[in-house]
């Protein structure tokens, strides 16, 4: 990043714009050469791509007190005056990643005014994975509440628009998001109660035997190697996981699968249909990395397609939701392995 002088002119009249300090960046050495708009994203991390480029057309971003144009060449001792958001110069963190996102890329399953339902796309990530990355589900999330006016962050000190439940990287389906601190406690009770069925679909290869019924087993976490094991029987540290499945079709030796969750143990599906003889294809951690090369795919074929809320017990402020079921709009590998199959 180049170094920021951050020599704010607020002591002298004029320097304002829409009410925005002006700050100012001179040009370093080993800065010199670079173009404008390459110059300014490293210094000011936060700025999405689109509203820096909005800035140097509208002139919010000078150069040696003149507008400039993007690909202009910085010179050392060339001085920079931008009109930028005090918030866009925060050290990044996930925290703030929403700021970064200049159009968010959401689909919407359902929203009201205190949740939202997002069918998460596989290779998304729902938070930030150890270092800073802007471009998450959450990140994504809070930026439409941001830029809708919905959510005032400098206003709001205490909630922030957060996920009830998350799903790996690699799979997709759908996630709830809460719009407000009630909603959240409520959905997160209603999920320890197994008060929310979550529905998956899967392509397994062979054919589950019986086509359909139940996997109740034990697992084991190996946090270290983030790795499960299943076991039959109890055994310290190993937790019950059940998993209800069936059968929707099977050809050309795959079969398409319908799961409901039981319990909510990390890679239960994966697992569970591996250790039953049936694994997921393209999964390579469970499964077989040959098998799944044949056919091209390298992430697991499994997606939270559906969930319904079924409330045994008062959801105050969303009892409304009770008994409503909502699924995604289509999922690809379904499509591409067992077209004629509706679920």
């Amino acid at each position: 990043m180049p170094p920021l002088v951050n020599r704010n002119i607020v002591d002298k009249p004029g320097f304002r714009v829409n009410n925005v300090l002006m700050k100012e960046l001179i040009v370093g050495k080993n800065d010199a050469g670079q173009r404008l708009d390459r110059f300014v994203g490293k210094a000011v991390p936060l700025l999405p791509e689109s509203l820096l480029q909005k800035y140097i057309r509208l002139k919010r971003i000078k150069l040696n007190g003149k507008g400039a144009k993007r690909d202009a060449r910085l010179s050392e001792g060339d001085v920079l005056n931008l009109y930028i958001n005090d918030e866009f110069f925060e050290k990044p963190r996930e925290e703030n990643s929403y700021l970064k996102v200049g159009t968010p890329r959401l689909d919407v399953v359902y929203e009201d005014e205190n949740i939202l339902l997002v069918d998460k796309k596989p290779g998304v990530l729902c938070h930030s994975a150890g270092q800073w990355d802007w471009n998450t589900l959450i990140a994504n999330i809070q930026a439409r509440a941001y830029q809708s006016g919905e959510w005032r962050p400098r206003e709001e000190n205490a909630f922030a628009p957060a996920l009830c439940n998350r799903i790996d990287r690699n799979t997709g389906g759908i996630v709830i998001a809460a719009k407000n601190a009630e909603a959240l406690r409520i959905i997160n009770d209603k999920i320890k109660e197994r008060e929310i069925e979550k529905y998956y679909l899967c392509v397994v290869r062979g054919r589950p035997k019986p086509a359909e019924g139940v996997l109740r087993d034990y697992i084991f976490k190996d946090a270290a190697k983030n790795r499960v094991y299943v076991r039959r029987r109890p055994e310290p540290g190993a937790k019950e996981a059940v998993t209800y499945y069936r059968t929707l079709g099977s050809a050309n030796g795959l079969s398409l699968v319908e799961c409901r969750l039981g319990t909510g143990r990390t890679h239960q599906i994966r697992a569970q249909m591996a250790a039953a003889g049936t694994p997921l294809l393209g999964d390579g951690k469970y499964g077989s990395d040959r098998e799944n090369k044949k056919l091209g795919e390298d992430g697991q074929l499994l997606y939270s397609y559906r969930l319904e809320f079924a409330f045994k017990t008062d959801a105050a402020s969303l009892n409304y939701l009770n008994g409503r079921s909502f699924s995604v709009a289509k999922v690809d590998f379904a499509e591409k392995y067992f077209p004629d199959i509706r679920f």
